[in-house]
């Protein structure tokens, strides 16, 4: 199994920066891909930013210029840095990860118990 823990959250004014920070623990085997996703009350679950084994990164239109993830492969650790946070940026924040791990020895997403930003105007 996968075990994902976020940290990092908190109330921040708009236009301030918060780094969120999720840590991967467990039988790991392989992580494909790494997640972040936001849920605001009331709406669903939409992607954030994806960060792959190779680095290669995508983004939200909402978050592009604001947001990068990154990765810590040594660590196990994902990063969202968030800069000129909005309002409309307060949502829990869920790490996401496509991995393998023992016993199962197949692919599949596992997924953090989120934190929660608020962005103040």
């Amino acid at each position: 199994q996968v075990q994902l823990v976020e940290s990092g959250g908190g109330l921040v004014q708009a236009g301030g920066s918060l780094r969120l920070s999720c840590a991967a623990s467990g039988s790991i085997i392989s992580i494909v891909r790494l997640r972040w996703y936001r849920q605001a009350p009331g709406k669903q679950r939409d992607m954030v930013a994806t960060i792959t084994s190779d680095g290669t990164t995508n983004y939200a239109d909402s978050v592009k210029g604001r947001f990068t993830i990154s990765r810590d492969n040594a660590k196990k650790t994902v990063y969202l840095q968030m800069n000129s946070l909005r309002p409309e940026d307060t949502a829990v924040y869920y790490c996401n990860a496509y991995a393998m791990s023992a016993p199962e020895i197949r692919y599949k997403d596992y997924w953090g118990k989120g934190t929660l930003v608020t962005v103040s105007s």
